[in-house]
């Protein structure tokens, strides 16, 4: 996918707002880095006031998923988690406006290894990427640790998908960035032995993936994993970077890969992947983003989770040619 080009028509009055918002965006994340965690957090604190259906969500998602924790405990993980939904904003832009060097200082990463092992020997990687809090500055800390390459989604406002694509590309100047709908871009990488990142856990329905466990209900489960492991001749290495506490920067832990991918039952590689998933929910409920509709997708018969939650209305907008 070629790169990000500026065109004049992005400066149509109609883009202003945008433009202005992402001035404040790039001077915010020059404020010192505890003063922006601070900011995040009250962000936080708003969205959980003023954003009902995504607290809702949320709310029957730590229910579903921590019936064990009383009603006080979720309500306390409910409200770390916003906050660090807020803070995600502010991490978003400090890897799009932030340097290299200043990235480079607050992060330190293990697991290395398992990625440059593969890339020695010229066969591919999936990276078992998860939608935790910190997706977006996550990213751009393996960008700047080894070349990887990336899934991408159109914005529909221009500007936005222009600034967006500008600011996840300047750290990764080896990575290559495919649409979300390129699997022969992807499976194309992966041959020729590149690592590229995956996320498979959300819920975008049964019709390309399977029901399997996870925190013991059915959750539908793209079967992507297998197949871009079994097609692309391509290893599994999970990651996930972690926020640590008091503002000490993140860790980037790199797993050894599951070997059991592809299996060649695509319904128990799922098994494994959400196990894998889990097992984080569970190690870092906080940082995980609990607002998406993970379990919206029921089998036939099943109640729905999220009956009675208002859906976002999508608008149709032009996009400047």
């Amino acid at each position: 996918m070629e790169k990000p080009h500026f065109r004049a028509a992005l400066l149509h009055p109609r883009y202003w707002p945008t433009w202005l918002l992402f001035g404040l965006w790039y001077l915010v994340a020059q404020l010192p880095y505890r003063w922006q965690l601070g900011i995040g957090r009250l962000l936080g604190r708003l969205m959980l006031r003023l954003a009902p259906s995504r607290r809702t969500i949320a709310e029957r998602n730590l229910a579903l998923c921590f019936p064990e924790k009383s009603e006080s405990e979720r309500s306390a993980l409910l409200r770390r988690n916003f906050e660090s939904n807020g803070i995600a904003l502010m991490e978003t832009g400090m890897a799009w406006f932030r340097s290299s060097r200043w990235l480079r200082k607050r992060f330190t990463i293990e697991g290395l290894e398992h990625l440059q092992g593969p890339a020695e020997r010229g066969q591919g990687v999936v990276m078992l990427a998860m939608h935790f809090t910190t997706l977006e500055i996550g990213a751009q800390f393996m960008s700047l640790s080894h070349p990887v390459d990336g899934m991408y989604r159109p914005h529909k406002n221009p500007v936005y998908d222009y600034m967006q694509r500008k600011g996840r590309e300047r750290h990764g100047a080896d990575s290559e960035v495919f649409q979300r709908k390129d699997v022969r871009g992807m499976l194309r990488a992966l041959k020729r032995g590149r690592a590229v990142w995956y996320a498979p856990d959300q819920d975008y329905g049964i019709k390309q993936g399977v029901f399997a466990p996870l925190f013991g209900q059915p959750a539908a489960t793209v079967t992507g994993t297998s197949r871009f492991a079994r097609v692309g001749r391509a290893q599994v290495v999970p990651y996930i970077v972690t926020r640590l506490e008091e503002g000490a920067g993140y860790r980037v832990k790199i797993y050894p890969p599951i070997e059991e991918i592809p299996s060649g039952d695509e319904l128990k590689d799922a098994v494994l992947v959400n196990q894998f998933v889990e097992a984080r929910m569970r190690e870092n409920p906080e940082q995980y983003m609990w607002v998406h509709r993970r379990f919206k997708t029921r089998p036939p018969g099943e109640p729905g989770i999220y009956d009675g939650v208002r859906k976002r209305k999508k608008k149709r907008r032009k996009v400047a040619g």
